[in-house]
């Protein structure tokens, strides 16, 4: 399952997700552009095999000129399958955690997927997914970790990235080693990756249809730990967000948002986590 074929039936835009944020769902999955006050951009994630050429329409449709650079959350197909075509057409650098270079320079697979976690057409046909590292080659740069975690958060975070002026960079480990979250806090803006989801990421009818707007936790299929995990979603509701763009599900916005990512953290291993897979 190298590359299926995206019908324009199965592209939407999402716009006025938060000042300067718009997105684009292809089929399951969702990427990110985010708009910098001196007119420059930054796409964050590049979904599924053959998606390079939706992506790049969107992005002509939108802005007069290719972005800075390519920023990823982690580095599963669904996440990162047009970056090297897109960055080698834009000649952009693509930034990802350290954590993350083994599957991004051909060097590792992620581990198997677990077909017993949280049921559901997705799950069934995660073994299916393509687990083959990537190359992306001499494009690829490190986020810089700071020496400490933040004293406010508890996240470790990342030194500011000159491509992604005003948002702080996270490290939010659990669903992949090297998985990271953006977060803007003059509005609040979280952009959250796999760290957690708003639709049902097990059912292929919720993550692809339907996309009931609810929290629930990261693709389980695909979670490689779950303390991390658990840990990762409590930090980054002490961030009190008020709009959430995750990579699953429709973005959410509004003052009841830090409350109800109170309550996924407080009930992460009765929502999130695997029965096979919960504390004893």
């Amino acid at each position: 399952m190298d590359g299926v074929a995206v019908s324009e039936e199965q592209i939407t835009s999402i716009d006025s997700i938060a000042e300067g944020v718009r997105g684009l769902r292809i089929a399951f999955v969702n990427v990110f552009a985010v708009t910098h006050t001196d007119g420059s951009w930054s796409l964050i994630d590049a979904a599924l095999p053959l998606s390079a050429s939706h992506i790049r329409s969107w992005a002509e449709a939108h802005f007069a000129t290719p972005p800075n650079a390519l920023i990823l959350t982690h580095g599963h197909f669904d996440h990162v399958s047009a970056a090297k075509e897109l960055a080698e057409g834009w000649d952009i650098p693509i930034f990802a955690h350290s954590l993350e270079f083994p599957y991004l320079t051909g060097k590792e697979e992620y581990p198997k997927p677990n077909v017993g976690a949280g049921g559901g057409m997705m799950t069934l046909l995660s073994p299916l997914y393509p687990r083959r590292p990537i190359d992306i080659g001499s494009r690829l740069r490190a986020l810089v970790e700071r020496t400490e975690a933040s004293s406010e958060t508890g996240l470790a975070e990342f030194q500011k990235l000159p491509e992604l002026p005003g948002w702080q960079i996270f490290h939010t480990p659990g669903h992949t080693p090297g998985h990271v979250s953006f977060f803007r806090p003059s509005d609040r803006t979280l952009l959250v990756g796999d760290a957690f989801c708003t639709t049902k990421p097990e059912s292929f009818f919720e993550a692809a249809v339907v996309q009931h707007a609810e929290l629930h936790g990261p693709p389980s299929y695909f979670t490689s730990d779950w303390d991390a995990a658990r840990n990762s979603v409590k930090l980054l509701a002490a961030l009190e967000p008020t709009v959430l763009a995750p990579g699953h599900g429709k973005p959410l916005s509004g003052s009841n948002i830090p409350s109800a990512l109170r309550q996924l953290s407080t009930d992460f291993d009765k929502i999130a986590v695997p029965a096979n897979e919960r504390p004893k």
